[in-house]
């Protein structure tokens, strides 16, 4: 079954013919998942990184996926809305579904396949991204190893999702528990959510997911589940089990944060440093910010005026205006230049004086 998967794969990548008129719209950066960890039967939310692709804030992308099974197959040119992905916000988009459901198979046949593959597509598929793989963890291993707390990942961040798994069975008094609950905060219980039995709201929000046979999971990001300020900096998560109405807990446990590192700033830059009717002027963006796919300029020497814009993507956008040829006739010794990203922001507003060449 995986050989024909394979095959089908290498077959779509082979024939330009099967997407005619096909406008490629480069890699996906990433995906993740929330929950991190989750059974095939169990609902999950697929997040799309599309940083590294040409698609724009907010347009309507559709999941055209053929592993482990084919739900919309045969829409290509219209693909169905149940196909549809939810956008979020700058370049992440989403999607909501339980696997067994979505691709009418049993976890037993989920976990035999190749695993999901798939594309992110225009409704009408004259734009596709390249083929991705979303990746799934197997946590089976949870179940016989004999601990008593896993997490995934061992170190989370503030604003990215976390799994926390609990084998109940390894804690005294917990075998006939109704209910498990987790009494929890971040950084030494600086922002805390206390397990209170008297508040139904608390109550649902603390309770753990029964996963059966005594094992439990608790699905949260931090960042909204403390209801963390801005510039909050996590360091760790503490935490303890609580067996139904308080009549039972574990120790103390902590859970380290991964390390803090911010992003690098955004650079702009003109080159070279020296300019002459006679050159190209060289325009370039790093570190741009997700969502950032475009640098518009307008440049203004006299009367003349240059339009255009560079693409590109979160790591630079680069490209070079002639100057040579709109130039050559114009007397002017300095041009005005303006260039904004496809948010319409300015990025830069400034004169550079052109140097005399004989």
């Amino acid at each position: 079954m995986k050989k024909i998967i394979h095959t089908f794969l290498l077959v779509l990548m082979l024939l330009p013919n099967l997407m005619a008129a096909q406008q490629e719209m480069g890699p996906v950066a990433k995906t993740w998942s929330f929950p991190v960890v989750y059974k095939y039967d169990e609902e999950v939310t697929w997040y799309f990184d599309l940083t590294t692709t040409t698609y724009t804030p907010g347009e309507d992308i559709y999941l055209w996926i053929w592993s482990p099974s084919e739900p919309d197959a045969g829409n290509w040119e219209n693909s169905s809305e149940f196909a549809k992905l939810t956008y979020v916000s700058g370049m992440t988009w989403k999607f909501t579904l339980t696997p067994t459901t979505y691709f009418s198979m049993t976890p037993e046949a989920i976990a035999a396949s190749a695993g999901f593959w798939c594309r992110l597509k225009s409704k009408t598929g004259t734009k596709q991204s390249d083929v991705t793989n979303i990746a799934y963890t197997n946590f089976d291993s949870f179940y016989t190893a004999n601990e008593l707390i896993r997490s995934y990942p061992t170190a989370p961040s503030l604003d990215a999702g976390i799994s926390i798994l609990f084998n109940a069975n390894l804690a005294p008094g917990f075998a006939d528990a109704t209910t498990v609950h987790f009494h929890s905060g971040l950084n030494n219980w600086d922002l805390k959510v206390e397990y209170q039995a008297w508040i139904p709201e608390i109550v649902t929000k603390t309770q753990l997911k029964n996963m059966g046979g005594g094992f439990y999971k608790m699905d949260l990001v931090p960042k909204e589940y403390y209801n963390a300020p801005d510039g909050y900096i996590m360091q760790n998560l503490v935490f303890l089990m609580v067996k139904d109405n308080w009549a039972g807990t574990i120790p103390d446990q902590v859970i380290n944060a991964a390390e803090y590192v911010p992003p690098p700033p955004p650079v702009f830059s003109y080159f070279p440093m020296q300019l002459s009717k006679k050159d190209f002027l060289g325009i370039i963006r790093t570190n741009n910010e997700p969502g950032i796919i475009k640098l518009i300029y307008t440049i203004t020497a006299g009367t003349t005026v240059l339009n255009g814009e560079f693409t590109g993507g979160v790591s630079e956008i680069k490209g070079f205006v002639d100057l040579v040829t709109p130039l050559k006739n114009v007397n002017a010794t300095e041009i005005h230049v303006l260039v904004k990203d496809n948010t319409n922001r300015t990025i830069s507003d400034t004169t550079i004086p052109l140097k005399t060449v004989d």
